[in-house]
C-alpha cells in the first residue's frame, strides 16, 4: 500500500509542479530530441479514446476507476509474492491519482511527450507510467511457475 501511496505523491507532486511552475504559460518545451514537456488536459481514457465522449463518460470513467482499485487492493492484500504486491501497488496508486485529476480537473493532466520522425507518442503522466510498469510486471508474474512464486 506503501507503494500506491507514493506512487500517488509523486504523481500529483509532478502535475502540480507542470501545472504551476513549468507551463505558465503553456507551451512545448523541447528536452531532448525525441522528448518534450507539454501539457495536455486528457478528457478520455488512454491515448485520449471517449475524449469527445458526453459528460457521464468521465464520472463513468471515475466510478470504474475506483472499483477496479478496490479489487485490485483486495488482492494485493492477498498476495504473497512481492513482485504481484508492487505490481498492483504500482496500478492502483496510478489509477487513484488519475482518478484525482479527473475530479479535480475534470481531465487527466499529461505532459510528458516522446517523439521520434515526426511521430508523437501520445502524451502521459506519472500516473500513467505506473500502471504501465505495474501492468508489465503483472505479466511477469503471471509468467512465473507455481514453484517460483513459493
Amino acid at each position: 500500500m506503501l507503494l500506491s501511496i507514493l506512487t500517488i505523491f509523486f504523481d500529483q507532486l509532478s502535475k502540480w509542479w507542470i501545472l504551476n511552475v513549468i507551463m505558465v504559460p503553456a507551451n512545448t518545451i523541447p528536452v531532448t530530441q525525441f522528448f518534450n514537456l507539454v501539457l495536455v488536459h486528457n478528457r478520455g481514457a488512454s491515448f485520449g479514446i471517449f475524449s469527445d465522449a458526453p459528460g457521464w463518460a468521465s464520472i463513468a470513467l471515475i466510478v470504474f476507476a475506483i472499483i477496479i482499485s478496490i479489487m485490485l487492493a483486495i488482492w494485493m492484500w492477498q498476495a504473497q509474492e512481492t513482485l504481484l504486491s508492487v505490481a498492483l501497488g504500482l496500478v492502483i496508486g496510478g489509477a487513484i491519482g488519475n482518478v484525482i485529476d479527473r475530479i479535480r480537473f475534470g481531465a487527466v493532466v499529461d505532459f510528458l511527450d516522446f517523439h521520434a520522425g515526426g511521430w508523437h507518442w501520445p502524451a502521459f503522466n506519472v500516473a500513467d507510467s505506473a500502471i504501465t510498469l505495474g501492468v508489465i510486471l503483472l505479466i511477469l508474474d503471471s509468467l512465473k511457475t507455481k514453484s517460483e512464486k513459493t
